[in-house]
């Protein structure tokens, strides 16, 4: 058993406590990875807040992050101790129907126990002051040490930065692979990003990888727009500055609509809007962002009968044990950006103030 620092969510809307946690040995087909560096995510402040119906507490949030494989357990081939990895947050087996298929990268082997927080096995590897921790998202990456399946990890490049590629465990590849692999945007052609974070400049960076002529970014705060720019985004707008609804505008801005939208905040208005944003006969919006529990997306049946196709993304469409490492090669050979994306570094100690200035939007 490893004694170790992590940031424990003892209850919903309370910040994190740093605590000296016992992280047990791998059991059969487990990992155990020192972390070296996590990102924070807006969907860990999801379910910190609550509002999360599949939270479970106390829990070890985290699931971008990047580490050297300490230990594994039985019958565990594809690792080893030393190997540098990501821990994935969607696993993928090779076996299931859903990694048989082509069409998608929703693994589903595990997928009912990372809902309960607990490993495959039902338990789990974490205790703090006598109690049982659950897991998050089947990784815990805000944990000095954390035990993962198998088949949810990466190895990676051993010279990649690890500050930097553990957001490819998340917020990135889910932008970019948006833009390549679900809408698969097309040279030359005009596409909208709604919410010009982490996500939204991911999916830029893929629009404009894939030869886009035209990328107009969307957000409420206008000082998201230098950045924007950098990625590729040809011009910005904030919705605050019209009075007629956004899509209208973006319809008159490009004769009929584009030809991809993205919505990258989780907010199911901005969803319609992106959906009426898109050209008629062929326009295709894609929905990124994850809305809260139980919210439903409306528009009229018109918009899709007329040619618009609406569709969701997780994860990007990675298929994640083996694009990951992949990802991490088009990073080390400068053809994706990482290190842009970085916009503070601090020591764990600091993870509540990590958050602050994510909900500011800093």
């Amino acid at each position: 058993v490893i004694k170790c620092k992590a940031a424990v969510a003892w209850e919903a809307g309370k910040p994190l406590s740093l605590e000296e946690v016992e992280v047990a040995p791998p059991k059969a087909h487990e990992v155990r990875i020192k972390i070296v560096a996590t990102a924070v995510c807006h969907t860990d402040a999801y379910t910190l807040s609550g509002a999360d119906p599949e939270g479970c507490f106390p829990v070890i949030l985290g699931h971008e992050g990047a580490g050297i494989v300490e230990s594994v357990g039985e019958g565990v081939t594809k690792v080893k101790p030393g190997d540098t990895v990501i821990p994935l947050y969607i696993p993928q087996c090779g076996e299931c129907k859903f990694c048989k298929n082509p069409k998608t990268n929703l693994c589903q082997k595990i997928r009912i126990t990372q809902g309960k927080g607990l490993m495959p096995d039902g338990t789990s590897r974490f205790t703090c002051k006598g109690k049982q921790i659950y897991h998050f998202m089947g990784t815990s990456t805000f944990s000095e040490y954390t035990v993962v399946a198998d088949i949810s990890v990466a190895k990676i490049d051993a010279a990649a930065p690890l500050d930097k590629v553990c957001l490819l465990g998340c917020g990135i590849s889910t932008g970019y692979g948006a833009a390549l692999n679900t809408a698969k945007v097309e040279p030359g052609s005009t596409c909208a990003v709604f919410g010009l974070g982490g996500v939204g400049l991911a999916v830029i960076m893929g629009c404009k990888i894939a030869g886009a002529s035209r990328i107009i970014g969307i957000d409420l705060q206008k000082d998201k727009c230098a950045k924007a720019k950098e990625f590729g985004a040809t011009e910005c707008i904030s919705p605050q500055d019209f009075k007629k609804p956004i899509q209208e505008v973006l319809v008159e801005m490009t004769d009929g609509g584009v030809d991809y939208s993205f919505e990258c905040i989780g907010n199911v208005g901005v969803m319609r809007a992106a959906l009426e944003a898109c050209h008629k006969g062929w326009g295709v919006s894609v929905i990124v962002g994850v809305a809260a529990a139980g919210q439903e997306i409306s528009t009229r049946p018109f918009q899709l009968v007329t040619g618009r196709t609406w569709k969701g993304t997780a994860f990007g469409g990675w298929k994640s044990v083996e694009s990951v490492p992949k990802l991490v090669t088009e990073y080390m050979s400068k053809k994706i950006k990482v290190d842009e994306f970085v916009t503070h570094t601090l020591p764990f100690d600091k993870i509540n103030e990590a958050f602050e200035l994510m909900h500011t939007g800093k």
